[in-house]
């Protein structure tokens, strides 16, 4: 029987953008090794998520411009701690016993990290976030 560890590093998928060098510092290292890929993963989970994050702040994210919506999406995940909180559950939740033990050692800096690349994934998703209106047939 496989363990979860090697279960939950054969469902990832792999970033060949994400190499590893010996000259990178370790949360450089945990971040392209372990970070990236799981971050990848989850990526439609975060969208729907935070579809939900919209919805139960009375949908005030849609009548917002561009720029604005980015700025929303920066402070739901930089300021919000309860959101901010589920993010970093989604993606430790998928950490193997060997890479949480790697990331307590610095959680602080590889926290900084994790929440800047989904960020980043959101940000890229913002056209997934537009509101579809419901046409009703006359």
């Amino acid at each position: 029987m496989e363990t979860r560890s090697k279960l939950l590093l054969k469902i990832r998928p792999e970033i060949p953008s994400a190499k590893i060098y010996k000259s990178m510092s370790n949360d450089e290292a945990f971040q392209n090794k372990t970070l990236r890929p799981i971050i990848k993963m989850q990526n439609d989970l975060f969208i729907a998520v935070f579809k939900n994050y919209i919805s139960k702040r009375k949908n005030v994210f849609y009548e917002l411009t561009l720029q604005k919506q980015m700025a929303y999406i920066e402070n739901a995940i930089h300021k919000d701690m309860k959101f901010r909180n589920s993010l970093k559950g989604m993606v430790i939740g998928q950490f193997t016993i060997e890479e949480y033990e790697l990331y307590i050692i610095n959680s602080s800096a590889l926290n900084k990290r994790m929440m800047n690349i989904v960020k980043e994934r959101l940000l890229s998703s913002i056209q997934l976030f537009e509101k579809l209106e419901i046409l009703e047939a006359v």
